[in-house]
């Protein structure tokens, strides 16, 4: 549109229209009254403009909608009509405008491709219609490399090298990373890196760099992807003459380059050079500095990066690469272009038949935005008329509005980097008059208080309200009324005679309606009889008095306080009707005894000094408290200051240390007396500083060290002149309670602090970094206000003056304040989880974007739960637990997982308001732990010289029971222990019969379950073999043996056996298993055999003997055990269920049934499954990622190096270097536990050490493993 270069008389109408526009309705948020009134649709939700879907779920498009009737919904695609219910595949969510399509499903379903496209919804009702942005659909693709043949690069030693990755287009782009063969990340330095486009850079080559195995991987997060370039073979010949030369730029090429970015956007200048020595990058901007607090310098310096970049990051940037020969430079141009972004967003408009308005639509970008309209979803030139509407540039007027004039209109601003859409409607209401308070509402007020009478209207045009005092009384008028905006009736000094029944009437020109509130002035509350300064000897008894004068309609209450607390829970303290009694007395009951009396409207208190003394042993000298001040005087009155002066009382032999000045404002708080200062106790005269606008009485308070005088006798009255405030309110801030509004609070002044009548609050706002002017209201008797129709979490500029009627304070500071918060929009990227161990995971995600928070950032919260156990116990009771990561962390430690488990688990980001949507669920699985100690072990059938054990099962397994190991040694007569024998057994056996045993000998035994990973805990038993005939029988020593334990999450029953005399001091001594800590002893009565541990943690390893006091040496071997998991209910262990033993048996002959089957086709010459699919693809490509347990897929060692496949985790040259494996992760790891690198990647292994084995336990954890590196490897 061409604007006219001189202002027009149209233009000068228009300027004049502004200055009349008729203030817009405000619509009291009460819900009753917002279900009844009419709504053109707004949208509420919509999917973001660029929708890249996964092609592996079914699209989502959301779009949600509120009106008045609820509005229908209708869908574009591409531009025309989208007809959902001739698509089998697409349906619309109930009451909802969100179309769900099904690509997933068997029966219907599709492929995510067919339904790219551009889509907008529609939200309609009669008022209007309102549209969603276009959003462009596109699937996420992963293409594969482009073949290709590579030769050998050879480089003499100190040249530079670049090897090219050229990675395949994908959407979105994919994260390029290089590793060598052994799939450890290449390491890189100021001498070698990676560009933004992937190449490998060498500034120099050194003999060491020769490999043949540089692979470049394209990783692909929205399919979970990962795709491998063929390997790439360096050689470097030696050359150690290699001549040293002065740096040349790679990258860029030439001396001079220019790029474009857009505002908002990051910005990323690279330069690689080369050179020998190693040439080392700065930065610098011409004719200007490097923004502070958003410039950062990556890889090595060679990449300067500047976040949130603007216009004014536009310039020249000069990147200079030096070493000692001379230096090199490349001067890139950067110009900062600007996608639109708002200035003033159009607002809902609500007006009355006949009323004008306007919406405003502002925005801004680089080149300047074009603005057009449109009216429900058309554009407004050929929309049918209004002649209420007229359209002038960013800006619609309308003018004497009637109700068809309803609409919803949307504002486009446009350029060649983006658009903006915003709808806002305007809703023209014709609505007679409605009182909003309750009938015949009861305010009680205490009399000399003010009174604020309410009456919450609304109407269409907005209603005059009158208010009249009786059923035919005259008008309210005068200044002993204050009329509030809102209908408030104030009268600021309710009188008695101010009580009665008050009528508020509000009325338009469709109606009248009225509404009567009943006003009830109470006598105050006083305490006529205060408590008075005691003091009391030891062992006597003191009372208080403190007798009160009330309402005869208020029902008081009466409380005591000692030093500002509740009085002691002593029988000493009786507390009377009137009065406190302290009988007793002792040196702690001296204090302060303060007595409030509380009604509902009002609360007064008195307090005294209790001081507690020794009985006289002589008569003593009689000190006390002085006697009042008298005579007191006012003299030399000015505007703010005033002197006193006073005759002291008798100091009754303590000498007076200080007086203490108290004022009374009789005009706002009679009876009510306040600390205003304190002077020398030697001077008699203080000068005052005072307030205006306070009718001031003073008194004086003589203190010595006994206590404090009785108050004199009150001076003469001043009142001092009234002022403007000299003071603005404080703690002024800005806060949002939804996502539309912006509360501002202050603290309100005190009432001296108003120095005048009237006082009242200006509250000024404007959005920060915007061209708005100030936007101000004027307030009264309130502390806040709220600002309705902002834009989400955006800043404020806000400030609070303070005024009266002679006028404003000084002007006040400006704070910043925020909007609501809304609900984050997006889930955080890339999650990805590495197993550190069988019981501890780490899991690393992107963090969300701060304008995608859309709130201050709380932090993430991780929600997991176990799917199953991989040993194939039953988990009837599935619990969901979560982990929460406060700030702007972007990983955290899982613990206390259960070994051998899949898991699943997601990530949300958190803030002020809640919790945003949830990441897809990732899946991982735990490895194979060790064991707990099994079940039971019992020792049966003794005879000469054998023994029969039987045990159970452990029953957690941690994985899967490879076999079982028994130790035992003989132990003679005085608790020696013999040589000790070991046996393997296999894990089907359940029982064993020990020959070749010593008659008569009792034995000790070591039981322990084994899984691939090691040895559990142990459980141990005593046994004796029987006597031989004829042999004479061996004393027989006290001993406790067969100490079981039955655990629950935070107890267990210990159980054992005792044999020998009647003990009576039995004890057991228990503890966390590993620790360093003292055992915990608990005593047990003689004559019992077991004993409850309790407050156990759940999920932890104790250790437990028992034992008793008086006998060295006696007490039992030690026995573990762990307490389960905290769970929402008990479970039965199903693992000991006779049915379910028999059950896993059966599965067992079926699989060994299988495996024969298998054996005889393999030796047949039958191809097994995955030599089929092997033939069946004879150029396999990449396969995804396991979705369980994010896995790479299988390489194969194939000539051309194809990229990975499922299952398997080898180099290509089908060997695992574990020394070099070893090495390399533990360089990248975290300590032991691994990392991920900054490419995304992930290295890392799990190691651990097998220390030697005890007298009594075996220990050990997992071993170092490159096949549990590639299971983290993603």
């Amino acid at each position: 549109m061409e604007w006219s270069s001189s202002i027009s008389e149209s233009r000068l109408s228009l300027v004049l229209f502004f200055c009349q526009i008729i203030t817009a309705l405000d619509v009291p948020l009460d819900p009753k009254l917002l279900e009844e009134l009419p709504q053109p649709p707004t949208i509420t939700q919509q999917s973001p403009k660029d929708y890249i879907v996964d092609p592996r779920e079914n699209i989502v498009i959301q779009c949600e909608a509120k009106g008045k009737p609820p509005p229908s919904f209708s869908w574009t695609r591409n531009g025309t009509h989208f007809d959902i219910d001739k698509d089998v595949r697409v349906r619309m969510k109930p009451h909802s405008g969100t179309l769900i399509i099904n690509i997933i499903n068997d029966e219907n379903g599709g492929k995510a491709e067919t339904y790219e496209g551009v889509y907008q919804c529609t939200a309609r009702n009669e008022l209007g219609a309102a549209i969603s942005n276009n959003i462009v659909i596109r699937s996420s693709r992963s293409p594969l490399w482009t073949k290709e043949k590579l030769v050998p690069k050879t480089v003499v030693e100190g040249q530079y090298a670049i090897l090219p990755c050229r990675p395949p287009i994908g959407l979105p782009p994919p994260i390029i990373f290089w590793m060598d063969n052994s799939f450890q990340k290449l390491p890189q330095n100021n001498r070698v890196s990676q560009s933004l486009n992937g190449d490998l850079y060498f500034s120099n080559v050194k003999p060491e760099d020769s490999r043949d195995d540089y692979i470049c991987y394209a990783r692909f997060n929205h399919t979970q992807t990962i795709q491998q370039k063929q390997p790439i073979s360096l050689k470097v010949e030696p050359d150690r003459l290699s001549p040293e030369r002065r740096p040349t730029l790679l990258l860029p090429t030439g001396s001079t380059s220019s790029k474009t970015e857009l505002r908002g956007n990051t910005l990323l200048l690279e330069c690689i050079a080369e050179g020998l020595p190693t040439p080392l990058i700065r930065w610098i901007k011409e004719g200007g500095e490097l923004p502070a607090n958003r410039t950062f310098l990556d890889n090595f310096h060679k990449t300067l990066k500047i976040i949130d970049i603007s216009e004014a990051d536009s310039g020249k940037y000069k990147c200079i690469a030096s070493n000692l020969l001379g230096s090199a430079h490349h001067v890139i141009t950067v110009t900062v272009k600007a996608a639109p972004y708002w200035i003033r967003e159009p607002t809902n408009l609500v007006l009355s038949p006949g009323e004008s308005g306007s919406l405003i639509c502002r925005a801004n970008g680089k080149p300047k935005p074009s603005i057009s309209w449109l009216s429900n979803g058309v554009p407004i030139a050929i929309a049918p008329e209004d002649p209420s509407r007229n359209v002038d540039g960013d800006t619609i007027i309308f003018t004497d509005v009637q109700e068809r004039s309803s609409a919803v209109y949307q504002c486009n601003a446009s350029n060649e980097y983006g658009y903006l859409l915003a709808n806002a409607f305007v809703n023209v209401l014709a609505e007679p008059p409605r009182i909003l308070t309750p009938h015949n509402e009861l305010y009680q007020v205490i009399a000399n208080k003010p009174a604020l009478l309410d009456c919450a209207f609304f109407g269409s045009p907005v209603p005059e309200i009158e208010w009249f005092k009786g059923v035919k009384g005259s008008i309210l008028q005068g200044n002993q009324y204050v009329f509030h905006k809102n209908g408030t009736l104030e009268i600021p000094l309710a009188q008695k005679d101010s009580a009665g029944t008050y009528t508020c009437v509000a009325r338009n020109k469709l109606g009248k309606v009225q509404n009567e509130v009943q006003l009830e002035i109470k006598e105050p509350t006083m305490i006529i009889k205060q408590p008075e300064y005691k003091v009391v000897q030891r062992t006597g008894q003191v009372s208080f008095e403190c007798i009160i004068k009330h309402d005869a309609t208020l029902v008081p209450t009466v409380t005591w306080l000692k030093d500002g607390a509740e009085l002691p829970n002593d029988e000493r303290f009786f507390v009377g009707k009137h009065n406190l009694t302290i009988m007793n007395v002792t040196d702690k009951d001296g204090g302060t005894y303060t007595c409030i009396a509380n009604t509902t409207l009002d609360s007064v208190s008195a307090s005294a000094v209790l001081t507690v003394v020794a009985p006289p042993t002589a008569p003593p000298v009689v000190y006390d408290r002085p006697d009042p001040p008298f005579d007191l005087e006012l003299t030399d009155h000015q505007e703010r200051t005033v002197q006193l002066t006073w005759i002291p009382g008798n100091d009754n032999n303590s000498p007076i240390t200080k007086f203490v000045i108290e004022y009374e404002d009789a005009m706002r708080e009679p009876g009510i007396w306040n600390y205003l200062t304190e002077i020398s106790g030697i001077l008699t005269t203080v000068h005052l500083k005072l307030s205006p606008y306070v009718n001031y009485s003073f008194r004086v308070i003589a203190v010595n060290d006994i206590g404090n005088s009785q108050p004199s006798e009150a001076s003469e009255q001043y009142f001092t002149k009234a002022a403007k405030p000299d003071d603005n309110p404080t703690g002024v801030q800005g806060i949002g309670s939804e996502p539309d509004n912006l509360v501002i609070m202050w603290e309100p002044l005190k009432h001296f602090q108003s120095n005048g009548p009237g006082l009242q609050y200006k509250v000024s706002w404007r959005q920060k970094d915007g061209d708005d002017d100030w936007t101000s209201v004027t307030v009264a008797n309130v502390s806040k206000y709220i600002v309705s129709g902002t834009p989400t979490f955006a800043p404020y500029e806000i400030k609070v003056q303070a005024l009266n009627d002679l006028g404003p304070a000084p002007e006040p500071t400006t704070t910043i304040g925020h909007s609501g918060e809304d609900l984050p929009m997006v889930a955080p990227g890339n999650l990805q989880v590495q197993v550190v161990n069988s019981t501890l995971a780490k899991v690393q995600w992107d963090p969300v974007l701060l304008k995608y928070v859309r709130g201050h950032l709380q932090g993430y919260k991780i929600y997991y739960m176990k799917v199953e156990s991989l040993s194939g116990r039953i988990n009837q009771h599935v619990e969901k637990k979560a982990l929460s990561f406060p700030g702007n962390k972007t990983h955290g430690m899982l613990p206390g997982l259960e070994p051998y488990s899949t898991y699943k688990l997601n990530v949300r980001v958190v803030n002020g308001k809640g919790e945003g949507p949830a990441t897809p669920d990732e899946t991982f699985k735990t490895p194979e732990g060790v064991p707990s100690a099994p079940s039971f072990l019992k020792i049966t059938n003794p005879n000469l010289d054998s023994l029969t054990l039987e045990w159970g099962p452990p029953s957690h397994p941690n994985g899967v029971v490879v076999g079982y190991i028994l130790k035992f040694q003989p132990i003679n007569n005085t608790h020696e222990l013999g040589r000790l024998e070991e046996i393997s057994i296999p894990a089907n056996e359940t029982s064993l019969i020990l020959s070749n045993l010593n008659y008569s000998t009792r034995y000790k035994f070591y039981f322990y379950a084994q899984t691939s990973v090691g040895a559990g805990s142990q459980i141990t038993e005593e046994a004796v073999t029987i006597m031989d005939e004829g042999k004479m029988v061996p004393p027989v020593y006290p001993g406790i043996k067969n100490v079981t334990a039955a655990a629950a999450e935070t107890y267990a029953n210990i159980s054992w056996e005792y044999e020998g005399p009647v003990h009576e001091n039995i004890y057991v001594e228990y503890g966390v298993a590993g620790s360093k800590e003292d055992l915990k002893k608990e005593n047990v009565n003689g004559s019992r055999n077991f004993f409850m541990l309790k407050g156990l943690t759940p999920g932890t390893s104790y250790k437990v003997r028992v034992g008793a006091e008086g006998l060295s040496g006696f007490r039992s071997s030690d026995a573990v055990f762990e307490t389960g998991p905290a769970k929402a209910s008990r479970q039965v262990d199903i693992a000991t269920q006779g049915w379910f033993i028999g059950l896993m048996c059966a599965v067992a002959l079926l699989i060994l049934i299988l495996l024969i089957v298998c054996f005889i086709r393999r030796n047949k010459g039958g191809k097994y499954p995955v030599k089929e699919k092997e033939d069946a693809h004879g150029d396999p490509e990449i396969q995804p990622m396991k979705e369980d347990d994010g896995t790479l897929g299988e390489y194969s060692d194939a000539d051309d190096h194809k990229p990975l496949k499922k299952g398997s985790r080898t180099p290509s040259d089908r060997t695992v270097k574990k020394e070099d494996s070893d090495d390399s992760l533990v360089d990248y790891g975290e300590g032991v536990n691994g990392q991920f690198n900054e490419d995304g990647s992930f290295i890392g292994q799990y190691s651990g050490k097998k220390e030697k084995e005890p007298a009594e336990g075996n220990e050990s954890s997992e071993a170092p493993s490159p096949v549990n590196a590639m299971n983290s490897f993603v």
